[in-house]
């Protein structure tokens, strides 16, 4: 009988946050870019009407406004997967010499698996990017998904999550959470901007940044559990509290 009454409360103590993440979060955003997909593959006329408007608006803004073009360059250029891939893992190593080894595998993992989806996505949907007679921006490879977008939600993402812990005060943790969530915008906005992504691109690839941050928070967190680690609420504590605090402490002796 005991037995009994010792399974359903293990199950209750690995549904949340975990469940929430998984059936709030990534499956939604799974969901979400699977119908965008099929949008794509279909044709589907409301959709290409939608990138179509948007792209010839915002193409007038940018040939009518070269300084505002210039300001969608650098956003671009600074987030760039490049850029943002080497800024995580510099964090990545910066935690591993502290010590943070599982925290620094969460955020290399994630990091790595994007690219990878990001890789595969574009070559099975290969979808054309937009044309212009006179564009103000080229960029190489398929469209779907931006990539840019989708980067910049994991790294923002994934740096949010190891920094969570170093935020005592209310007002960091919601400028920290801004902060995450304007970059990713600002990028996304900037390559529709330059007319090198359509609209449902950059909102794919939002949408699985978020989703794949999720579903790895959420197996890292079932990781945890299976290793009797105290339960967290990565939205306000980060995905792994003691080693971000150990990290910051300091590295360790036998590194």
């Amino acid at each position: 009988m005991s037995s009994r009454r010792r399974i359903p409360r293990a199950v209750r103590g690995r549904l949340s946050p975990r469940l929430a993440l998984v059936v709030l979060v990534a499956v939604p955003a799974a969901v979400a870019v699977g119908l965008i997909v099929l949008a794509v593959e279909g044709a589907w006329s409301p959709l290409r009407h939608l990138d179509q408007s948007v792209a010839d608006a915002l193409h007038r803004q940018a040939l009518g406004h070269p300084a505002w073009t210039h300001a969608m360059v650098v956003v671009s250029d600074v987030g760039s997967p490049t850029v943002l891939r080497i800024a995580t893992a510099l964090l990545v190593v910066g935690l591993w010499l502290r010590g943070a080894r599982r925290l620094a595998l969460w955020a290399a993992a994630t990091m790595i698996g994007g690219a990878l989806v990001d890789t595969v996505l574009k070559s099975v949907v290969g979808r054309a990017r937009p044309v212009f007679a006179q564009p103000v921006a080229t960029a190489p490879g398929f469209s779907f998904p931006s990539g840019h977008a989708f980067t910049a939600t994991l790294a923002a993402g994934v740096i949010l999550l190891c920094a969570l812990p170093w935020l005592h005060r209310g007002w960091e943790k919601a400028a920290a959470w801004a902060v995450a969530v304007l970059v990713p915008l600002a990028v996304g906005y900037s390559r529709i901007a330059l007319g090198v992504h359509w609209t449902s691109d950059v909102v794919g690839g939002w949408l699985l940044g978020v989703g794949l941050l999720a579903g790895t928070t959420a197996a890292f967190e079932a990781w945890r559990r299976e290793h009797a680690r105290p339960r967290v609420h990565p939205a306000s504590e980060g995905v792994a509290p003691e080693e971000s605090e150990a990290a910051a402490a300091g590295p360790r002796a036998d590194t």
